[in-house]
C-alpha cells in the first residue's frame, strides 16, 4: 500500500462513529481501517506513527467564497483596528502611487477595537491622492473615500440605486459606507487586473485551503466563463489542491441553457454544483430581509433582492433543466419566501432528491417554513462560525428568539432538517465552525441558544459527510471507511476530547488528499 497511519485515533464517522487505531491507504484510497495490526499486514511505502493524534476525514466546507487578488488589494481579515487599516492603506497606496487604485477585503468592525466601521474621513486621510474601496468581510457592504465615490457619480443628491442603499451622514453627505447593489456605482471603475496574475493569485489562495484541513469545498458562485477558468486550473493543478464543486450563477436562464453542463458534471477533483441565487442581503450589511423591524429602525425590514414572481421564474426553469439550487437566503422573510416558491415548483413538478438547499439560514423562520422544508426535503448548508464572527451585528440589530437561535443547528436537525456546514469567509476556518457549533458562543462569550449545541461528533460529521451528501458525494468521500477516498486531517490535539474553549488553538498537522501528503505543519 502506498500509505499507513497508525497509533493514533481514526474517527471513521461511519454511523456508530467508531474509533480505530490505524488506517491504510493505497492508490488514492481507504483500504483498512482497524487495530495496529494493519502495520504488519500492509507493507507500507511510507509508515506514519500518528503518536496518539486524532485522525478525521478532510472538512468539506460547503459555502466559501475565492478570487485572485490583484496586486492592489489588500486582505484585511483580522485586522485589528482602524488605525491598523489606515496604516495598510496608507503603505499601499505607497506602493501603487498616486492616482492609482487601492482595493482590499474582509475587514470587520467586530474584529476592531474601536468597534466601528472605517468611514470615508478615514481612507481620505490614509491615501488622500488614491481613490479606495475597502469590501466589508461578506461582501454586502463596503467603504470608498472621497475620489473613489467621486469616480462613481456619488455625492449627497445620488439617489440609493434598485436594491442598494449609499449611507449618509448627520451633514447629508455620503459617509462612505455602500451597500449591496450600491457598492457597483464605485467597483465598476476599478481597473481590471491581469488574468494570469489573478490565477497565480487564485491558485495559490485555493492551496492554502489546505493547510486549514479543507480537502473539499463548494464554491458559492462563478459565472459560465469563471468556470471554465477553474477547468484551466484544475487541468493543471488539481492534484495539489482540494477537491471544488463549482455553484454556477442562475439569474440568466439562458447562459445555463446555453453553458452545456449541469449539476454533478465533471470528476472526482472538479465538479459543476448547484446554481446560485441570492434572495436578500446579509447582516454585514444590515440588508438581510426580516419579517419583523430591524431592532431600533421601525419599518426597516432589509432588502429582498429577487422580487417573488422572478424568483418563481429562475427557480423553475432551473429546476426543469434538472439543476440543483443553492440559495442565499439569510431573514426569515427572506427563507420564508424562498420556500414557499420551492414549495410551488416541488408540489407541481416533483422530482424525487433533487436536494435543493438554503445557505446562510441565519433567521429562524416560522414553523411551517420548517415544516414545508422538512416535507420537500430541502436541505441546510449552515455556517455556525457566523454565531462567533457576527455577534456584534446580531445584536444590534436582532432581539429574542431570533437573535437566540441566530445560525442553527441542531434546533433544525431536530426538526429532521439535514444540514452541512461550512464558513462563507467569516473566517475561511472549519475550527471556528467547529467551536461555534458545539459552545454557541460569541466572540464575548455570550452563549446564544444553548439547546441548539450540538456535539463534536455531530459537528465533524456536518463539515465532513454532510458536506458529501450535498453534492451526491457520500458514497465516496465524507467518511473513512473502506473504499472511501483517502481524504483526511491529521489534528495535533484531540477535538474529541479537549475542553471546548481550546477547539480554535488546535493545529492542522497534515492534510492528506486522494492518499498523497499535500500539507504538513513546519
Amino acid at each position: 500500500v502506498d500509505l499507513v497511519l497508525h497509533n493514533g485515533r481514526v474517527a471513521v464517522i461511519d454511523e456508530a462513529f467508531t474509533i480505530h487505531s490505524a488506517i491504510a491507504i493505497d492508490d488514492g484510497r481507504v483500504v483498512a481501517v482497524g487495530g495496529d495490526e494493519i502495520v504488519s499486514q500492509y507493507t507500507g511505502t511510507e509508515v506514519f506513527d500518528l503518536r496518539g493524534r486524532l485522525v478525521v476525514p478532510g472538512f468539506n466546507d460547503t459555502h466559501i467564497h475565492l478570487s485572485g487578488q490583484p496586486n492592489h488589494q489588500l486582505d484585511l481579515a483580522g485586522m485589528g483596528s482602524v488605525q491598523e487599516l489606515k496604516e495598510a492603506v496608507a503603505a499601499k497606496a505607497g506602493e501603487v502611487g498616486p492616482g492609482n487604485w487601492v482595493t482590499g477585503v474582509a475587514w470587520s468592525e467586530d474584529d476592531f477595537v474601536e468597534q466601528r466601521r472605517p468611514l470615508r474621513a478615514d481612507l481620505d486621510e490614509a491615501a488622500p491622492d488614491n481613490p479606495v474601496v475597502l469590501t466589508r468581510a461578506g461582501s454586502h457592504s463596503s467603504v470608498a473615500n472621497t475620489l473613489a465615490l467621486e469616480l462613481g457619480g456619488i455625492d449627497r443628491n445620488t439617489p440609493d440605486p434598485t436594491g442598494g442603499i449609499i449611507e449618509k451622514g448627520p451633514d447629508g453627505e455620503p459617509n462612505g459606507i455602500l451597500r449591496e447593489q450600491a457598492m457597483g456605482l464605485v467597483r465598476r471603475h476599478v481597473p481590471q487586473t491581469s488574468p494570469e496574475e489573478l490565477r497565480e493569485s487564485l491558485v495559490e489562495r485555493t492551496r492554502n485551503l489546505l493547510s486549514l484541513g479543507i480537502t473539499s469545498f463548494i464554491l458559492a458562485g462563478a459565472t459560465p466563463d469563471q468556470f471554465e477558468e477553474w477547468e484551466t486550473i484544475y487541468a493543471e493543478y488539481g492534484d495539489e489542491l482540494p477537491r471544488a464543486t463549482i455553484q454556477i450563477r442562475g439569474d440568466d436562464l439562458e447562459s445555463l441553457q446555453s453553458f452545456g453542463k449541469k449539476t454533478g458534471d465533471g470528476d472526482e477533483r472538479l465538479r459543476v454544483g448547484a446554481v446560485k441565487l441570492v434572495v436578500d442581503g446579509g447582516y454585514t450589511g444590515a440588508a438581510a430581509y426580516t419579517l419583523e423591524p430591524y431592532v431600533g429602525q421601525p419599518g426597516f425590514f432589509g432588502q429582498l433582492l429577487i422580487p417573488e414572481d422572478e424568483l418563481f421564474r429562475l427557480l423553475r426553469g432551473a429546476h426543469e433543466m434538472g439543476w440543483q439550487v443553492g440559495i442565499h437566503a439569510i431573514g426569515d422573510a427572506a427563507i420564508q419566501l424562498t420556500v414557499d416558491v420551492l414549495d410551488r415548483i416541488l408540489t407541481e413538478l416533483p422530482r424525487s432528491d433533487h436536494r435543493h438547499y438554503l445557505t446562510h439560514f441565519t433567521v429562524m423562520p416560522p414553523d411551517e417554513t420548517l415544516d414545508k422544508i422538512v416535507r420537500h426535503d430541502i436541505l441546510v448548508a449552515q455556517q455556525p462560525n457566523f454565531v462567533y464572527t457576527l455577534e456584534g451585528r446580531y445584536v444590534e440589530h436582532l432581539d429574542g428568539r431570533r437573535l437566540e437561535l441566530n445560525n442553527a443547528v441542531g434546533t433544525l436537525q431536530q426538526r429532521g432538517i439535514f444540514v452541512a456546514l461550512g464558513a462563507d469567509v467569516l473566517p475561511i476556518d472549519p475550527r471556528v465552525g467547529l467551536y461555534s457549533a458545539v459552545t454557541r458562543k460569541g466572540r464575548s462569550g455570550r452563549v446564544f441558544g444553548e439547546e441548539d449545541r450540538i456535539t463534536m461528533q455531530e459537528a465533524i460529521r456536518g463539515y465532513s459527510a454532510n458536506g458529501a451528501h450535498l453534492t451526491w458525494e457520500e458514497d465516496t468521500k465524507g467518511t473513512l471507511e473502506e473504499g472511501m477516498l483517502a481524504d483526511l486531517v491529521v489534528l495535533g490535539e484531540d477535538l474529541l476530547t479537549i475542553d471546548p474553549e481550546r477547539i480554535l488553538e488546535v493545529p492542522v498537522d497534515m492534510t492528506v488528499v486522494n492518499g498523497r501528503i499535500v500539507y504538513e505543519r513546519d
